[in-house]
């Protein structure tokens, strides 16, 4: 994977899950991810090495990958929109009875059936 899907991979997850990762992850993430900081401005704003901001990134990504693997929020997310996209491309066809049935696989998805 290169590191633009990489780090677009990383956004979604954080997206999905940042609720879930300390304050200071989260400064830190937004800081180099979203706010495009270097990990030595980062440190001169935080008064850390540049060490300690790689390793609270690295830490925060493999919690981000594991919350997901865990909880599989951004997979069924994904999974629903894509159905969803289905159903109304057959409604936009006019086949109802497909969208019909389309529509009934997702609701059995999201009851966990």
């Amino acid at each position: 994977m290169d590191e633009l899907s990489k780090n677009e991979a990383l956004g979604d997850l954080y997206a999905m899950y940042s609720a879930l990762l300390t304050q200071g992850q989260q400064d830190y993430f937004e800081d180099y991810y979203y706010n495009d900081l270097s990990l030595g401005e980062i440190a001169d704003n935080r008064y850390v090495s540049r060490q300690a901001v790689y390793d609270n990134l690295r830490r925060s990504a493999k919690s981000l990958e594991k919350y997901e693997d865990k909880l599989q929020l951004l997979a069924s997310y994904g999974q629903l929109e894509e159905g969803i996209s289905q159903a109304l491309a057959s409604l936009a066809a006019g086949d109802q009875e497909t969208a019909k049935l389309q529509l009934e696989d997702l609701l059995q998805i999201i009851r966990g059936e």
